[in-house]
């Protein structure tokens, strides 16, 4: 679920660089938000 989320925002920030303009600032929240969910799916690992 985290990982899906991550992928979202990393296509949605991949999407604000190259087709949209967006300001800057929002472009590189997304992109944090996006590697922190990643680092937290990473840390945290699959719970069976």
């Amino acid at each position: 679920m985290l990982l899906t989320i991550a992928l979202i925002l990393l296509v949605l920030w991949a999407l604000g660089v190259f087709a949209f303009k967006v300001t800057a600032g929002v472009i590189h929240i997304v992109l944090i938000i996006a590697l922190l969910i990643g680092l937290v799916h990473l840390f945290r690992g699959r719970r069976v």
